[in-house]
């Protein structure tokens, strides 16, 4: 009977083994080395760079609803219309604001008062200088997005999406939703 019996293949060149006990040494040696002080002062930066981005978030998000409470002041008709919408601009910008580190104990500019934003005298006008508001600040955070660390990138993506989505409601015919 002929013998099938070959020798085992050896092939040229390091073995699976050998490349990922020396991946995981390299991968080791890299986490290591990230472990100085530098990364603490990143994780400072990086703190201190999302703060700054929730504060203008949410200051955004109060000029927003003071466009809502000045056209509401000056058109009560569209209250059903509108009010929904500022409720959620209310807690976007609560959002925000919460969201801030607890470290940062500078003043709230919530509390600081500012100009009413003028309204178009017709009430078609009104909502449709609104839309364009949320359209562009929903934009603007579109592009926020692209610096934004990771909570706040997640919470900047959703109240973008809701701002679209606002901007398309008021943009919208009134009797056909």
């Amino acid at each position: 009977m002929p013998s099938y019996l070959t020798a085992p293949r050896s092939r040229p060149g390091p073995r699976r083994r050998s490349l990922l006990t020396g991946a995981a040494g390299v991968a080791s040696a890299a986490l290591l080395a990230g472990c100085t002080d530098s990364a603490g002062s990143d994780a400072d930066e990086r703190a201190s760079v999302a703060r700054r981005l929730r504060a203008a978030a949410a200051e955004d998000s109060r000029k927003l609803l003071g466009r809502y409470d000045a056209v509401l002041a000056a058109h009560p008709s569209l209250a059903g219309r509108l009010r929904p919408l500022r409720a959620e601009v209310k807690q976007h910008a609560d959002a925000f604001a919460a969201a801030r580190s607890p470290r940062s104990t500078a003043p709230s500019a919530a509390a600081a008062p500012s100009a009413s934003p003028s309204v178009a005298p017709d009430p078609k006008d009104a909502v449709r200088a609104l839309a364009e508001a949320e359209r562009e600040l929903a934009d603007r955070r579109g592009k926020a997005l692209l610096d934004a660390p990771a909570e706040e990138g997640r919470l900047l993506a959703s109240v973008a999406a809701a701002g679209a989505a606002h901007a398309y409601l008021l943009t919208e015919p009134e009797g056909e939703k």
